[in-house]
């Protein structure tokens, strides 16, 4: 069976993951001292570079013609679908996982559980493609899950921390409370359409008089993803998590988490496009509330990783505006701002919690926490 080659790029980063915790396991229970767990993820998101460059030329059907793949692949009843919004968000994970798996060297260090650290993320980075070229509904949320549930350990890292568990236990409670929004709204959709395809369902729902099993469906896909986006009032678990986890995975939470959360929200608005007014209101509303609590919020922080958590939360209110003009006007302008500030954002929020460890005022945390 020929894959296409962005299957490739996301069985690469899931599958290296166990082998680069197996090897680092091993070093560390033989005395190396070789960190051998850190340098081989850089090998392995090295490898992944070089299948994104084939990716991209695939996508963009340059080179020779053999390489040039279909842009979905289909098993059954997954669909999977690679677009421009896909290689957006593979090319943005992919420079914040390098950036921080280079960073996090220094700063995990040798310590007990780094191996783990560094194969979460690669795992993390697989898994975040692989939801952003999600082609049905179902498969969508199993990708969000295991987005959830790849990064709950990271965010409780460290473990001997109690105010890191109370973080880590509010972002999982809240993560599955919006996961069974997700689903209760999936179960709507093929309940009216018969299908879970994104394309299928927009196939079948356009035209047709808006109904209001499909805005009920529309409101808990909002506040099911919202939680992972933190728009207001869904946000709580955010300031928390960001501020009690390493800095490399708060750097990946902000800078991608809730961008693929975003992009989750979007594809399955996507499907019910015959009330996009609908929901471009209520995206506007909610981008209005981020801006607002969120800057008021940052205002009265102390803790530097706090202050930027809030900031994020503003920032969301950015782009989520700028896509709820889109759907509500039905302009392509408010969606390009949207994406490039997204784009933007993603970068300058996860260098800037990057450099907020090597600030004196900075959360200061032990560089090697006990398994």
């Amino acid at each position: 069976m020929t894959l296409p080659p962005f299957v490739w790029l996301i069985l690469w980063l899931i599958l290296s993951a166990p082998f680069v915790y197996l090897i680092g396991r091993i070093d560390v229970m033989t005395g190396g001292r070789r960190n051998l767990a850190r340098w081989l993820s850089l090998l392995c998101i090295g490898v992944a570079w070089y299948a994104f460059g084939r990716v991209a030329i695939a996508f963009y059907g340059l080179g020779d013609t053999a390489l040039v793949e279909r842009a979905t692949w289909t098993l059954g009843a997954v669909t999977m679908r690679f677009d421009g919004l896909s290689l957006l968000l593979a090319a943005l994970v992919l420079t914040l996982t390098t950036a921080i798996l280079l960073y996090s060297g220094p700063y995990i260090g040798r310590g007990a559980g780094a191996e783990k650290h560094f194969a979460l993320l690669l795992l993390l980075c697989g898994v975040i493609i692989g939801l952003g070229s999600a082609g049905d509904l179902f498969n969508l949320w199993l990708w969000f899950e295991a987005m959830a549930i790849t990064s709950y350990p990271l965010v409780v890292f460290y473990t001997h921390d109690r105010t890191s568990l109370e973080a880590g236990i509010k972002y999982l409670v809240q993560s599955s409370t919006g996961s069974v929004f997700i689903l209760l709204g999936i179960a709507l959709v093929l309940l009216t359409t018969g299908t879970l395809d994104i394309l299928e369902v927009r196939a079948a729902l356009a035209g047709g008089t808006v109904s209001g099993l499909w805005v009920l469906a529309g409101i808990l896909f909002v506040i099911g993803f919202g939680v992972k986006i933190a728009l207001v009032p869904l946000h709580t678990w955010l300031p928390d998590a960001h501020a009690q986890a390493p800095s490399g995975i708060s750097a990946i939470l902000s800078a991608v988490v809730i961008e693929a959360g975003l992009i989750a929200l979007l594809r399955a608005l996507s499907a019910l496009a015959g009330a996009s007014v609908t929901w471009g209101a209520l995206l506007i509303s909610f981008g209005l509330f981020n801006m607002v609590l969120g800057n008021l919020l940052a205002l009265r922080q102390k803790q530097v990783k706090r202050l930027l958590a809030f900031s994020s939360i503003a920032h969301v209110g950015y782009m989520i505006l700028g896509l709820g003009i889109a759907l509500y006007v039905g302009t392509e302008a408010g969606a390009q701002a949207g994406f490039f500030y997204l784009v933007s954002h993603g970068l300058m929020e996860g260098l800037a919690f990057l450099a907020a460890a090597a600030l004196p005022s900075g959360p200061q945390h032990p560089l090697a926490a006990p398994a």
